[in-house]
């Protein structure tokens, strides 16, 4: 490969794992709500919070990987 779609290519896996972090955060978030949920018997209550509580973590990892200095 040329080194400019090699660097492409790079660039887009990276862009694709920085987005499946976020979705990670969301479900995981959703499931433990779930989880929480089943045993408590309190649907949707923590389903609603495991939910924002993985978005807020999701958002704050990405605000994280966008203002990362990449000269490691």
């Amino acid at each position: 490969m040329s080194g400019s779609v090699h660097r492409q290519v790079s660039e887009h896996a990276a862009a694709t794992g920085d987005s499946s972090t976020f979705f990670a955060s969301i479900m995981s978030g959703l499931l433990l709500g779930a989880l929480g949920d089943k045993a408590a018997g309190t649907y949707p209550l923590l389903v609603v919070i495991g939910i924002i509580t993985g978005s807020a973590v999701g958002f704050w990892r990405m605000w994280q990987i966008a203002t990362r200095d990449d000269d490691r």
